[in-house]
Formats: C-alpha cells, structure tokens, sequence
C-alpha cells in the first residue's frame, strides 16, 4: 500500500481569505489573522512580516500592524474547505480519509489533513511524481497551499507531510528511516505529554523508541504505543473513506457585504470551485446550479425579501468553472439586487455521467457544436432566452412560409435533423430572403439588380401552392448571378396578374 498526505497548514486562514472582498486591480489586501479568546491562532505571510505571531494577544497585534484585519476561527468553515479538498481527491482514488492532529492554539482536534490510497492508481496517473502534479494542479483552484508525503502507512505518511522535512517513503525501511528523525510532540499522545518527554530529552520518535515499552505504558498510557505502532506499520490501522454527497451544497459568508455583481461573482467562484471538484468526484457534468443570495438583516423590514435565488440552466452539461462562471456573471450583471448581500450558497443536484475524454486531433463536427451551444448559453445569459431566436423549417413550400422563427433551444441548435434520404436532392435555398420580396426592372426579359442585367445560371424551379388558404403562389424560380459573383434568387409570376407581374428579388446567397 501507499498512502499519500496532504497536509494543510494553513486551512484556517484560507478558508477565511476566501470571504475577503477581490482588492483592486493592482493592488494589495491587507493582512490578515485569526482570532480566539483575543489571541491570535493564525496569520498569513503579511501579518508576520509585520512582527504578529500566533499566541500574540490582540492588542498587542494590532498595535503592531494597525492595517490588520481580523476574523474569528471558524470550525464549520473550515470543514467546508477541507470538503472541497477530499472531493477533488476523490478524483484520484476512491480510498479518501481524514486525519485530525491536536492544535495547541485551538486547543482542539482540527482535521487538517487528507489521506489517500494510491497504489492502484500510480499507473494510471503515470507515477507517484505526475499523481501530485496533478493533486496540487485540483487542489489550486480552491486556494490552498498543501504539503506532500507519501509513505507505507496512513498515519506515517501524515507525521511527514506535517514534520519539518516532507519526504516519500516507498518502503517500511526509509519509512522508518524517516519517522525516527521526526518530533515526537506531533504524536497525539505525545503532545499531550510533551513537557515530560522533553524533559527526560526525548525529542524524536527514535528517543522513545528507545526506551522500554513497559515502562512507556506505565507512565504515558498505552495510546502512545498504539499510535507509535501504526505510524511504523506495526499495528493495523484501516481507514474509512468518506463517501460523496448525493447533491452538492456549499455555503460562504462574506466577510463585508456585496452590493454588486463583481463581489458577488469573487465569492461564487470559489463555490464554484468546489463544485467542480464534487462533479469531477463524480466523473459526472451538472445541468444547471442555483446561487441564493442571503440578504442583509436590516433591509427586510421593508418588504425586502430575506434571499434572492439566481438558477442558471446549461443547455449541454459540463463542470468547466471557467464556462460556468462566465454564465454566471452575464446573469449576475443583468440582476438588479433588491439588497445587500451577506452569505452565498451555491447548489446543484441534477447530474449526468460524463462521455469518455476524447483526444481528437482534429475538430469534430461534435467539438465544434459544443462551441456553439456555449455561444448560445452565453448570449440567453447575456441578453434574456426570448432575444435569441432561430429558425425552425416548416413542411411549406412557399419560401415565405417554409420557417418560422423561435427562441433558441441550444440543445437543438446545429443537431442534425434525423430524416431519411431524400429521392431527389433538394433544390438550393439561400437562407437570408427578402420580406416581401423587392420587384425588379427589366430590360430585353432579363431582371436587373442596381441598374445591372442579372444572368440566370439555373432555373426554372416551378412552385405552385396556396390554393387551400386563398394564397396560391404560382412561380418560376431562377438562381442568377449579380456583380462581382454574387448569387441571388428571383422568379417571376407564372400567370402574371395586376397584382405581380414582372421580376422580384426573392433572396441572396451569402
């Protein structure tokens, strides 16, 4: 077996980051820690820059960086971070676990730490190297700095991705090798016991490996030992893997209130992130999400609703975040807010199984429908469904009455009509034509166009129908061809009457 680690030091302080208001274009946020019982568990590069350390009292941080912002430990927020984590794990390997470790801060397990077993899939991926490339590369878009290790064992490969050297081990020898050298208090039991064992110089894991088993258990309890066992493989120590949601729900408190659709779409990117991950976890393609907008307290006693729900429908399913929050901020921009926003909660449920990955070399006439169902999806996003139409052909055949136009459907646009073979082969059409058509001189019985005689390349093309709705059409189709190649359509009554008589411009090929 081979497990892998992904440890997660900062997660805390992430997951708070992401509430932050987007900085200007250019510019810097400010710094940023976390707070507990007015002490300080957590900073980020910025605020130590400035001399702010974790057990710092408040006062004390905030004299010395006054510019710096504060936010309160969240254990709900970080388990929704750390979610997004396993999910996109979950990619890789079906065998995902948790691994929690006592914070000193906190005073509290935190889960901080996610486990993997990967002998399965190293050949798949390409080997351990490519596995995590390809683990940091999920892992990026959710923003989160993670620390490696590999060994034999769960609980090993964890000590190593949390001690000061992370390596990989892929053997129970360099394992061993590697966990001697590692501190002791990152052992649960031993951090407990941490005064005591530094005080009898017990620094690494080989220290008290040293010392007689006996007469650890007497003074340290038997918890020790156990956890020491299965670091090193002696023990066993399996894992429950955690499981998929059926439907996906992410939740993310803003930590300053959103007015409008560029500080609601940086907070929903990140939830969509998180979705991505669950749907690349399901090998699986979303038909559409629901972003509800909670709204501030305040505003609703004037008729204000308490939260305003956005669903964005996709026409073809996919998971791309990039596609997706293109979607989303053409919505968002049309969207008037009723109030301002505090928390966002982005959701999705219905779900299809994703196609194999094609690697086509050359364009598909399905790669390149695909582009332009997006085109479709963004311009509806952009401009309503009802301002995008398209023709739909129509059993007629006069060419004023052979379609009709509707709203784009995109599943439909560029599917190609399912009907038998034709006998015959259909007669050109031009698709742009003239409503009504434009009556045209004539000279010697030839139309002319812009003073210009036509030549008539094909024709005649006879249609007669109308005779059940007191519209008979009766005429002679021509395709002729006007200055500089162009090609246009034109007839002429066959039975000229007061009404028509002569040439018209029917159409014109593009």
């Amino acid at each position: 077996m081979l497990w892998i680690a992904l440890h997660l030091p900062l997660l805390s302080l992430e997951a708070f980051a992401a509430t932050q208001p987007a900085p200007p274009e250019g510019e810097v946020g400010p710094p940023l820690a976390l707070v507990d019982a007015h002490r300080i568990v957590a900073a980020d590069a910025a605020a130590r820059a400035l001399g702010v350390e974790p057990g710092q009292q408040r006062a004390t941080a905030l004299a010395l960086a006054p510019q710096l912002r504060f936010g309160h430990a969240d254990a709900a927020r970080d388990a929704a971070a750390l979610e997004a984590v396993v999910h996109a794990a979950l990619v890789f390997t079906p065998s995902v676990s948790r691994q929690s470790a006592w914070q000193a801060q906190q005073e509290q397990l935190v889960a901080d730490t996610v486990l993997l077993e990967v002998q399965a899939s190293l050949r798949y991926f390409g080997g351990l190297a490519r596995l995590l490339q390809q683990l940091r590369q999920g892992v990026e878009p959710l923003g989160h700095r993670i620390r490696a290790a590999s060994a034999p064992t769960p609980l090993g490969a964890a000590l190593l991705a949390r001690g000061p050297q992370r390596r990989h081990c892929a053997d129970r020898a360099a394992l061993q090798a590697a966990l001697d050298a590692t501190p002791v208090w990152l052992l649960g039991p031993g951090r407990e016991h941490w005064e005591a064992l530094q005080g009898m110089g017990l620094a690494t894991l080989a220290d008290l490996r040293s010392l007689p088993r006996s007469g650890l258990a007497r003074r340290f309890g038997t918890a020790l030992l156990a956890e020491l066992d299965r670091a090193y493989g002696e023990r066993a120590d399996p894992r429950v893997p955690v499981t998929l949601p059926a439907r996906f729900e992410s939740r993310l408190e803003l930590f300053a209130r959103a007015d409008n659709a560029a500080q609601l779409l940086h907070g929903a990117g990140l939830l969509l992130a998180r979705m991505a991950a669950w749907l690349a976890a399901q090998q699986a393609d979303v038909r559409g999400f629901t972003l509800v907008m909670q709204h501030e307290a305040r505003w609703r006693d004037g008729g204000v609703p308490a939260e305003t729900e956005l669903a964005v429908a996709l026409a073809q399913p996919s998971r791309d975040p990039a596609h997706l929050q293109g979607l989303l901020r053409e919505r968002l921009a049309a969207l008037q807010l009723p109030a301002p926003t505090l928390e966002l909660r982005l959701r999705a449920g219905e779900i299809v199984a994703q196609a194999a990955p094609n690697g086509e070399l050359f364009p598909s006439a399905a790669s390149e429908r695909e582009g332009l169902l997006r085109l479709v999806e963004r311009l509806q996003a952009r401009l309503g469904a009802e301002q995008v139409v398209q023709l739909q052909a129509l059993p007629e055949h006069r060419p004023e009455r052979a379609s009709v136009v509707r709203p784009a459907e995109p599943a439909r646009v560029g599917q190609p009509r399912r009907t038998a073979p034709p006998a015959d082969p259909a007669p050109l059409r031009p698709a742009w034509l003239l409503a009504p058509p434009e009556p045209l001189a004539e000279r010697g019985a030839l139309p002319l166009l812009d003073g210009r005689p036509l030549q008539l390349l094909s024709g005649p093309e006879r249609i007669e129908a109308g005779w059940w709705d007191h519209e008979l059409a009766e005429r002679d189709y021509f395709i002729a061809e006007a200055g500089e190649g162009a090609l246009v359509w034109v007839y002429r009554a066959r039975l000229p009457s007061a009404e028509q008589s002569g040439w018209f411009l029917q159409g014109r090929f593009a």
